[in-house]
Parts: C-alpha cells; sequence; structure tokens
C-alpha cells in the first residue's frame, strides 16, 4: 500500500507541475509514513513539508495542489490536508480488509520483504565450552539469535547459522582433570565400602550438596570429597553435579581400567570422551530448543596445520604482519590495533610462547569474513571491553564496517518472585536444559526474547508455567487455538478430522469463496486489519534494528485486538444472535487471516501454534 500511495502523490505532483501550479523539481522520497493516530488516515505524506524550499511556496500550497490533481482510484475514500502541508490518505474499507486476503493467499510468506537485498550475513548466536551443559544464557543467545536469523531471512537476507565451540585451550585440561578425580572418588568408594556404583554416586552427589549449603565452610568434615576434590584440583575444577554423572558413565562403561593407567593417557581419554558427550547434549539441547545451526565451528580446526605445515591463526598472522600491524615487544607478538582506533595495542602471544584468546578470535573472524559478506556475533555484556579489538582485526584484515556484535544481558531466573539460587563457582546452576524440561520450548524462547538484548530478563518460572490470560504465550497461542476451534465448526469438522485435512483446508471449507470483505465495516474488524498491515514494515524494521523482540509485542497486540473482536463481533450465528450469511463468512475470513499471521509471527521467534489448547 505505501507504494501505491508513492505512485499517485508522484503522479498529482506532476500533474500539478504540467498545469503550472508548481515549479519543476524532483523529490527523492514523498515521505510516505502510518500516522500514530488512526485519525489522520491508514497513511500520510510529508512530501509537501520536504519539497517547499524548492516549489517557493507555503508547504500547504504544495500540499493542496496535489490533492487537486490526485487520480482518482478505488482505493481512496478521501484525501485532507493537515497542519502546515501533511497530506493524510483515508482508505475504502474494501482497501483497508484486502490485507486479509493477502494473508490468506499468501500464507507463510506474508509480510515478506527485500530489505536485505540477498546480503549474505553470517550470525554466530552461540559460543560454549563444551566442558558443561548449556546455561540460561546460552539459552537467552540461542532463542535470540535463531529468532534473529528467522526474521532475517523473512526480510530478504541470506543467512548462515554458527555455533562457535570453544574447544581449545586450558578448560579442556581442567574438565578432564575434573572427571578423572571424581572417576577415582567413585572407584575408591566402591571399593573400600563395598557398594555399588549407583550408592557411590549417591554418596558422591549428597557429598557435593552438602558442600554446597556450607557456604562460609563451617562444616568441612561433612562434605570430605567434595573438598578433596577442590584441593587436588587447586580449586581449578567444573564442581557441578553432571561432572559425577560423566565420571559414572566411564564407570559403567570401563570399569576400574583406568585407575591405574598412564595419567597423561587417562587424562586425554577422559577429556575427549567427556568432550564428545557434552556436545552431544549441547546439540540435542539446542534442538529441543528449535534451534538449527548450519555450522557446528570447533576452535582447534583453527590450530591444526595444513599441507603447508601451517595452522589458521599463523596464516592470519602472517597477513597481519604482511600489513605492519604486528610487532614483538618483550618477547610476546602484539597487534598494533591503536593504529585503527583502538586504546591499546592487544598481545597475541605472550612472552612464554602461550596464545591468548584474542590470537584465535583473529583467525576466526578472518575465516567467516571468507565465507560471507556481513557477520554479526551475539555475546554477553561483559564482553563489551573485548568489541573494539576484534572490529579492529576485521578492519585491518580489509572487511571495514562489515562486523557486528549484539550484546545480551543476563537472566535472572525467579520462582514466585523469589531469585533462583546459583554459584557458578560451587557448580550449582538451573541448566537451559532443566529449563526447558520444566516450563517447555515454547514458553522458555518467547520469554528469552521478550526483551531487548541490552535488558536484563526476569525470567519466573512459576509465572511462565501459568496457564492463564496473564502469562503473553499462552494469551498468544490460545487466540490462535480459538480462531482453529471458530473455523473447525463453521466447517462442521472434528479435532481428529481438521488435523488429517489441516487447518487451511479446515478455513477454506469454512469461508468458501468470493467473500466480500468490504462488509467488515466495524471499528474492532478495521482495527485488525491495520493491524496486520504493519506486519511486514515492522518485519523489515526488527531485521535492520537486529530486534526480534518486538515480534513478541506485536503478536500480544493482534491477540488483544483478535479478543475484542471476539467479543464485539458475531462470527458464526448462535441462539438469539442472529448474523447474516455473508457477513459471517467475511468475518471467518477475517479470523483465517489472524490465525495464519499469529501462528507466522510466532513461527519467526520459534515458537509452535496451537491448534486446540
Amino acid at each position: 500500500m505505501p507504494e501505491k500511495i508513492e505512485e499517485l502523490v508522484r503522479a498529482a505532483l506532476k500533474a500539478a507541475q504540467e498545469a503550472g501550479e508548481l515549479a519543476e523539481f524532483d523529490v527523492p522520497d514523498c515521505g510516505i509514513e502510518r500516522p500514530a493516530d488512526t485519525s489522520h488516515g491508514e497513511w500520510t505524506s510529508t512530501v509537501a513539508l520536504r519539497s517547499a524550499k524548492f516549489a517557493h511556496t507555503a508547504p500547504r500550497n504544495v500540499a493542496e495542489a496535489i490533492v487537486r490533481h490526485l487520480p482518482q482510484g478505488d482505493i481512496i475514500d478521501h484525501v485532507e490536508v493537515a497542519g502546515p502541508g501533511f497530506i493524510n490518505f483515508y482508505l475504502t474499507v474494501g482497501a483497508r480488509c484486502a490485507v486479509f486476503a493477502e494473508a490468506r493467499a499468501q500464507g507463510a510468506d506474508f509480510a515478506r520483504s527485500n530489505v536485505g537485498g540477498g546480503q549474505k550475513c553470517q550470525v554466530e548466536f552461540v559460543s560454549a565450552n563444551p566442558v558443561g551443559p548449556m546455561h540460561v544464557g546460552h539459552g537467552r543467545w540461542a532463542a535470540l539469535g535463531d529468532s534473529l536469523c528467522r526474521v532475517m531471512e523473512h526480510a530478504g537476507y541470506d543467512i548462515e547459522r554458527e555455533f562457535y565451540i570453544n574447544d581449545h585451550g586450558s578448560q579442556m585440561d581442567v574438565f578432564g582433570r575434573s572427571l578423572v578425580t571424581r572417576y577415582l572418588q567413585l572407584e575408591e568408594l566402591m571399593r573400600t565400602r563395598g557398594i555399588s556404583l549407583d550408592e557411590a554416586h549417591e554418596a558422591l552427589e549428597a557429598d557435593r550438596v552438602a558442600y554446597v549449603d556450607d557456604e562460609e565452610g563451617a562444616h568441612p568434615e561433612e562434605h570430605p570429597h567434595a573438598t578433596a576434590f577442590n584441593e587436588t584440583l587447586g580449586g581449578n575444577a567444573y564442581g557441578g553435579a553432571y561432572i559425577i554423572d560423566e565420571a559414572a558413565r566411564f564407570v559403567a562403561d570401563d570399569g576400574d581400567r583406568w585407575v591405574g593407567a598412564d595419567e597423561d593417557e587417562r587424562l586425554i581419554e577422559f577429556r575427549e570422551r567427556g568432550y564428545a558427550h557434552m556436545l552431544d547434549d549441547i546439540k540435542k539441547t539446542c534442538a529441543d530448543a528449535n534451534c538449527t545451526f548450519d555450522v557446528w565451528f570447533s576452535e582447534r580446526t583453527l590450530y591444526e596445520r595444513d599441507e603447508s605445515g601451517t595452522n589458521a591463526v599463523e596464516r592470519a598472522f602472517q597477513a597481519l604482519r604482511d600489513m605492519g600491524y604486528l610487532y614483538e615487544r618483550e618477547g610476546a607478538l602484539w597487534f598494533r590495533s591503536t593504529d585503527l582506533g583502538d586504546d591499546k595495542d592487544r598481545v597475541l602471544v605472550k612472552a612464554n610462547g602461550e596464545y591468548t584468546y584474542f590470537a584465535s578470535d583473529v583467525a576466526y573472524h578472518w575465516n567467516k569474513f571468507q565465507r560471507v559478506e556481513h557477520v554479526i556475533d551475539i555475546w554477553g555484556a561483559d564482553h563489551h571491553g573485548y568489541i573494539k579489538r576484534v572490529a579492529c582485526v576485521c578492519d585491518a584484515l580489509g572487511y571495514p564496517g562489515r562486523f557486528e556484535v549484539l550484546l545480551g544481558q543476563l537472566v535472572n531466573l525467579l520462582r514466585s518472585g523469589k531469585p533462583v539460587r546459583m554459584s557458578k563457582r560451587r557448580g550449582t546452576m538451573v541448566t537451559f536444559r532443566e529449563l526447558l524440561d520444566e516450563v517447555g520450548s515454547d514458553a522458555a524462547r518467547y520469554t528469552l526474547i521478550s526483551r531487548s538484548s541490552n535488558q536484563m530478563i526476569d525470567f519466573d518460572i512459576d509465572a511462565v508455567k501459568e496457564k492463564s490470560n496473564a502469562n503473553p504465550v499462552y494469551y498468544v497461542q490460545y487466540a490462535h487455538a480459538r480462531i482453529c476451534s471458530i473455523l473447525r465448526r463453521a466447517a462442521g469438522v472434528t479435532a481428529e478430522e481438521a488435523e488429517e485435512l489441516g487447518m487451511d483446508a479446515v478455513a477454506a471449507r469454512a469461508v468458501g469463496e468470493n467473500v466480500d470483505l468490504a462488509l467488515l465495516t466495524d471499528p474492532a474488524e478495521l482495527a485488525l486489519a491495520r493491524k496486520l498491515s504493519e506486519l511486514e514494515e515492522l518485519i523489515a524494521s526488527c531485521a535492520r534494528d537486529r530486534a526480534p523482540f518486538r515480534l513478541t509485542h506485536y503478536a500480544e497486540e493482534l491477540a488483544g485486538l483478535y479478543h475484542a473482536f471476539y467479543h464485539d463481533c458475531q462470527v458464526l450465528p448462535s441462539e438469539g444472535r442472529p448474523v447474516a450469511e455473508e457477513l459471517s463468512r467475511a468475518r471467518l475470513a477475517a479470523c483465517d487471516a489472524v490465525r495464519i499471521v499469529l501462528a507466522l509471527v510466532l513461527s519467526l521467534v520459534g515458537v509452535s501454534a496451537p491448534t486446540s489448547m
């Protein structure tokens, strides 16, 4: 519709100029906008305000000349000039309600655009160490990133989804040693107490819980195994319950085979097998959260040597060295990032020969830009200070302005308004898997993206599970289910029959053909039409601004408008409340359009649209 209004305004402007009422001038943009106040029409143009200085007359004079020459058509009811020169367009009922037919015809393709122009973008939206299950913060990045990818694809971008596996570095050995230590403790308990693996596992877990509960360390004698675990590893350990679970897998699979084994061989075995199992768990958790990835990128691959004898990190360093961005000082290798606007130069290789974490990122982002045109990383807010150095590397490698970072704030988990106690140091946390199991993927996904990424989320587990209109995801899904119920009744089919036919076929049977949408003149009906017509513009802005959270607000507003429509407008005749057949069919068509759009919006945020609740 804004394109049609633009065409009308340009035609009228040209006619006014040819009639000698306005001077000759060109305008690149007619300023077609949707007024916030619906009393000002469906669309407004600010072309007169933009062009008055070129026309050498007051904006209102320009607006009135344009209105006098507007071509006749069947979409405009009337036009008004308002204020200093706004041109307000009021559409006919038929034109306003045509969006219902468009949504029904286009289905899941409704509100598509090409604002992305096919640009190849990579979104890296989870970066995790495979040394434990995903935490709720990872879950927020997963929900945000996957929803962003869906939205950007709908707006015409070519998206590659990437998960970065932090599987290189000292944390992998810490993970392996943690598993080994718990394995040895299980074996010792079984041997010295003559108990089963399950009993040893239960004893270690009870000991761990006692350690966690003893915050002040007042009763160390009550948790000897956890204390020994931490002392053996010098406090540098992974202390979660999952480590005991993983160690028990080794006992179940291999028995005491590793008790007296070579320490280096044992560490590698435990590290690699534990890593593989953790990665499998992460992949399953992502799949259960309705998140898919095109690429699972292993940090280790950056250090693997090719046939030339060099690895990706060394080749990236050489590229920077050739451009004059590297130098050595006090035995360390430095990146000259101050030349590119950073506040200080950054170390790539320490004096002891150890690579910094930044070294991996240099090679990793170079690798990315050899695959895509634009890179979007989603990081935790605690990485804010890291952005500039990576941006400088991308600039140095020849990709200025093509790297961006979205920072995500943390998630505050609550139960009935009270904080859930967690401690990363002691290994106590609610995992993303546990959250999915308790509240479900739909509720988790919807809630985790319901706020801007730069805002913290208070995730109240009990409130999210509540099945009432106070729960936003339930409220939206219930609107979709209510529509499906109405369509089933109108089509005369059961829920089981509808499941077999599919809701599109049910809706076609319920509505029929040649529907007169111009009958939809009630304010509640027109409010629905206006809300549907806003979606394409909204999705485009969500994609441009990297803000998929706005779609949850839209879904709630649309559901609210539908519930108001259902209250005010009789859809199907009932005893004492007749409704004309043609009006009933038109309202059923409107219901079906809202069903399609609700399902589309929910799909863009990775949430299902149930047909019954």
